[in-house]
């Protein structure tokens, strides 16, 4: 049976005033799919996924969630993004607040949910990931590693229908990827439909359904994992592996 399109991107362009950093992306993506976005640093990565859920605008080209067109001016990005989800490098936890308030805060405020419900998935999801023991210290005491499991945790909360994750390790110590690379790779395996920007190749290799190589703001080709890594088809992406000493 045919999988549904959740996201449909057609020519997107974007600019920064006399700079085009997207130059025509088209992409579709289905329920379910884990796609993972490589390419070198400034071909445009980051600043795809930020157009996806608002935080970024874009002067040509459609946005389509569920087949709904996103106006990048008369859209309600505010509730775009409860449905499209984002983690970045920074965890942006509010220090003043302990974990489980600012898991809390989304669902309760800008969704309006009962806290005692949302509390209950809170903890449910910390103790998928670990840190059940954590809800109630403050983000000052934990580790990077931490951090981002917790960030993690906050945007799944929202119950969204899309994940973005953006260079989410980049700023991690080696032997704390591992643990945030293990709760995406959990989230893959449950059906969670994710947008991945990475540069761990081997995590890339093991969790997308799909390989997506941008370079100078085109996506320059798509394939299965094991097909990209093995034979990628354009010169750049060959020169981008080699880098990997794939």
């Amino acid at each position: 049976m045919d999988k549904t399109t959740v996201l449909q991107v057609s020519n997107l362009h974007k600019s920064y005033q006399e700079t085009e950093v997207l130059k025509g992306i088209d992409l579709t993506v289905q329920a379910s799919e884990v796609v993972v976005i490589l390419g070198p640093s400034g071909c445009g990565k980051s600043t795809f996924l930020r157009c996806l859920n608002g935080l970024e605008t874009f002067e040509q080209g459609d946005i389509a969630l569920d087949g709904q067109i996103l106006d990048p001016q008369k859209t309600s990005w505010h509730q775009i993004r409860q449905k499209i989800g984002m983690v970045f490098q920074s965890y942006d936890l509010f220090p003043n607040m302990t974990v489980m308030e600012n898991i809390l805060l989304g669902p309760t405020k800008a969704q309006k949910r009962d806290p005692k419900q949302v509390a209950e998935q809170a903890l449910a999801l910390l103790t998928r990931v670990g840190l059940s023991d954590k809800q109630h210290v403050y983000p000052r005491t934990l580790s990077g590693g931490q951090k981002q499991r917790i960030a993690i945790v906050r945007a799944l909360c929202m119950n969204p229908e899309i994940m973005l994750f953006d260079e989410v390790t980049a700023s991690l110590d080696p032997e704390m990827v591992r643990e945030v690379l293990e709760v995406i790779l959990d989230l893959a395996n449950d059906g969670m439909t994710m947008l991945i920007v990475t540069h761990e190749m081997n995590f890339a290799r093991k969790v997308a359904d799909r390989i997506v190589f941008m370079d100078a703001g085109k996506i320059v080709e798509e394939q299965k994992p094991e097909d990209f890594f093995m034979q990628p088809q354009s010169s750049r992406a060959q020169q981008f592996l080699n880098v990997f000493n794939f």
